[in-house]
């Protein structure tokens, strides 16, 4: 009789476990995987990065199921706006003309945005310097908006889909400068092979009219139910110690930054 009971509440056990499981919401994050050490694609193909382990950190944490959906960065708010995916999770930075568009959770991290140059180039990073040159940025990206706005006139603006391709074409000459994230340019280019003879240059960039108010999830401004359950998982894991064990792995900085 007691066997029976046991294999009885053994059963029940399995049985709540599965409806449990199956009962998890489902997320569909968005991002576009060219922006190593962040968000890119492993050679087996599968996400991997920061990002990617913050999220994954946050869906634990919030008891969602969550799945990653590719799309290019200029394509990731028309594809949020279209429904094809419930949460864009790719270093996106909050800014006043995005959140015209779209929620913005809490920061999950916040830099400031750099030149980088080779080394003894010779030219100062401001209209005088940059005068006829060639300067390298992602599509769409506020490292866009930024150059556009203060050199444009007087530059040549590159505009690529993928940060990769940006450090490709400094290499082989076609970039005299590029623009991005600090971190992002010392970690996925300065600290590589190909950034060789490279150096970040010019005085860091911390406007939030430009750089924003650090980086976040964006949502749909109706979906403040999901926004509100993604900080709480932001701030617990930041208070677990799940948040700093994640950032050690890729940084040897505080890459969270101040407090907002």
């Amino acid at each position: 009789m007691k066997k029976l009971i046991t294999l009885a509440a053994v059963c029940c056990a399995m049985i709540v476990g599965t409806v449990h499981a199956a009962d998890k919401k489902v997320v569909r994050l968005a991002s576009d995987f060219t922006y190593p050490p962040f968000n890119y694609k492993n050679e087996d193909g599968e996400p991997t990065g920061f990002d990617i382990e913050i999220a994954e950190a946050l869906c634990k944490e919030a008891n969602f199921k969550c799945v990653w959906i590719s799309q290019d960065w200029d394509g990731l708010i028309p594809a949020l706006l279209a429904r094809k995916a419930d949460v864009i999770m790719a270093s996106m930075r909050i800014t006043e003309e995005r959140k015209k568009r779209v929620l913005f959770t809490n920061k999950y991290y916040q830099t400031p945005a750099r030149f980088v140059a080779k080394i003894d180039a010779g030219y100062n990073m401001d209209k005088a310097g940059l005068t006829g040159k060639n300067i390298g940025v992602q599509l769409g990206t506020i490292h866009d908006n930024y150059v556009t706005e203060k050199f444009g006139d007087v530059a040549n603006i590159k505009r690529y889909k993928g940060q990769d391709e940006v450090y490709l074409d400094l290499d082989n000459g076609r970039l005299d400068v590029a623009f991005s994230n600090a971190d992002q340019l010392q970690l996925a280019f300065l600290d590589k092979p190909l950034g060789k003879g490279f150096e970040l240059a010019g005085e860091p960039v911390t406007d939030k009219a430009y750089v924003g108010e650090g980086t976040a999830l964006a949502l749909r401004k109706q979906d403040k139910a999901l926004a509100e359950a993604f900080n709480k998982a932001i701030a617990e894991i930041r208070s677990n110690g799940t948040y700093d064990k994640i950032a050690d792995q890729y940084f040897n900085f505080d890459i969270y930054g101040d407090e907002l």
